[in-house]
């Protein structure tokens, strides 16, 4: 199955070389991160589940012109993770918060504070 990404990225280590075994795609409805190297691991989140995006730069990290992004979503699987070390964060960071905005749209999506763990909305799996 061919998949068209809009974004694809390495994570890359303190010094913004791109020698780690975590990769980052992006597409229109989905965000992948894959890790590792003899067991690779392959998380998606639904862009439409995405509550909040953040992002930070340490001083190495301005140096080298890298940074990581925080996001919090709804995914039962990923919850909240970071987009880590990643070539330029504040141009991804706008083009992901566009296309989350745009999928919450499409699907009719309100934003919801989630106040604690317990939440009264799941995915109807539901038994």
């Amino acid at each position: 199955m061919e998949t068209n990404f809009i974004w694809k990225e390495r994570k890359r280590n303190a010094l913004g070389l791109p020698w780690t075994f975590t990769k980052y795609a992006l597409t229109g409805d989905r965000l992948f991160i894959t890790s590792g190297l003899l067991k690779t691991v392959e998380d998606e989140v639904r862009l439409y589940r995405i509550l909040d995006i953040s992002l930070s730069q340490t001083l190495t990290q301005k140096i080298f012109r890298i940074g990581t992004i925080q996001v919090s979503s709804a995914d039962k699987t990923l919850g909240n993770f970071e987009i880590k070390n990643i070539k330029d964060p504040r141009q991804v960071k706008e083009q992901l918060s566009q296309l989350v905005e745009e999928n919450r749209e499409k699907k009719r999506v309100t934003n919801r504070e989630f106040m604690g763990e317990d939440s009264d909305f799941d995915d109807g799996d539901d038994q």
